[in-house]
């Protein structure tokens, strides 16, 4: 029978174990969770009656580690809950079958798998805000730019007038001089396309009309493949609809809705190589209908998932885009109080998903 010298000392070793586990765990954070684990498990070990006969094996959602073979048929273990929710475990484990546990023993590893669960939720609180830090800079940066490429776009768009209006009427007091009339034609349609570019400008500032009204975006969506059919073929890329539901009904602009899922299937047509698929989902909540552009391309850089939407910001070869597209999709969608976002998927290919208010 155990002398009270001996239940004293195991107490002593258990408050040590804590104290120690606890120690590990305050300067934790996600980069250094293998060690930490390492550290607990170790720690772990020394507060049980038999540290060598001992074994422990922690699971989290994050990292794992155990410190040897598992007995599966001499265990205790414990939850790891992540706010309330159990998303792993700790497994103690004797490998001489003559050992037994104390009852504190399991009172020990139930404190120490709710330390790990709390340094689970702090990181991923931590990661929250994080994120949360990074979309309001994001927003900061698009709002700045959109007042600048506002006031561009209004400074340009007299000057361009002018001379497109004046290039029209020189051309017509000069027909029979064809070399002029050449000269005139790259005039105008550099005019032409600098005034394009202006609305592109102008749609990123959100500073285009909009008449919205109730429109089906799956038929939008079918439209728009329509018109991209000749594209899809051109590049030798199928193309897959998956629609949650046939109606679902958004108050939108349906020129700059259509603009939107436009821009968006071209954008994965484009990174798309040969044989691939692009797929498009569509689907819907009570206040919110939401869709997916999804390519198998070479998906986006770290710098390119940040800066995706800022104007002018490219991952194309010179002279194949603008670096428009995007930040007017972008533009447009937070007109109409909605939302985008781009990630990368498992594997190759890039995801981005817009939600748009249905009021």
């Amino acid at each position: 029978m155990d002398t009270t010298e001996d239940i004293l000392r195991e107490r002593i070793k258990e408050l040590t174990c804590l104290y120690e586990i606890s120690s590990i765990i305050v300067n934790t954070n996600v980069g250094q969770m293998q060690e930490t684990l390492k550290a607990i498990s170790k720690s772990l070990k020394k507060g049980f009656q038999f540290p060598e006969q001992t074994e422990v094996s922690i699971k989290t959602p994050i990292r794992s580690f155990k410190t040897g073979t598992i007995n599966k048929s001499l265990t205790i273990a414990s939850e790891i809950n992540v706010f309330n929710k159990a998303e792993g475990a700790i497994t103690v484990s004797l490998k001489n079958e003559k050992c037994t546990f104390l009852k504190e023993e399991k009172q020990l590893l139930d404190s120490v798998a709710l330390k790990i669960g709390n340094l689970l939720e702090r990181i991923e609180i931590q990661r929250n805000e994080t994120s949360l830090r990074r979309q309001m800079e994001q927003a900061d940066r698009l709002s700045i730019l959109g007042e600048i490429t506002a006031g561009i776009a209004h400074e340009l768009n007299t000057p361009l007038a002018n001379i497109l209006g004046f290039a029209e009427l020189v051309k017509d007091n000069l027909r029979t001089d064809q070399l002029a009339n050449e000269d005139l034609d790259k005039i105008i349609d550099n005019a032409i396309f600098s005034r394009e570019v202006v609305k592109k400008l102008m749609f990123f500032a959100c500073e285009m009309p909009q008449e919205r009204k109730v429109v089906n975006l799956v038929e939008s969506i079918q439209s728009s493949l329509t018109l991209l059919d000749a594209s899809f073929k051109k590049a030798n890329v199928k193309y897959e609809v998956i629609a949650e539901d046939n109606l679902i009904q958004l108050k939108a602009d349906p020129i700059q809705l259509t603009q939107i899922i436009f821009n968006l299937i071209i954008n994965a047509i484009y990174f798309s190589p040969e044989n691939s698929t692009v797929t498009i989902t569509a689907s819907q909540s009570d206040k919110n209908g939401m869709f997916t552009v999804s390519d198998e391309g070479p998906g986006l850089s770290e710098e390119a998932l940040e800066k995706v939407f800022q104007p002018f910001f490219t991952t194309k070869p010179t002279g194949d885009g603008s670096g428009l597209g995007l930040s007017v999709v972008h533009g447009i969608v937070a007109s109409h109080k909605g939302v985008i976002t781009a990630k990368n998927k498992t594997g190759n290919g890039a995801t981005f998903m817009v939600k748009l208010p249905k009021t």
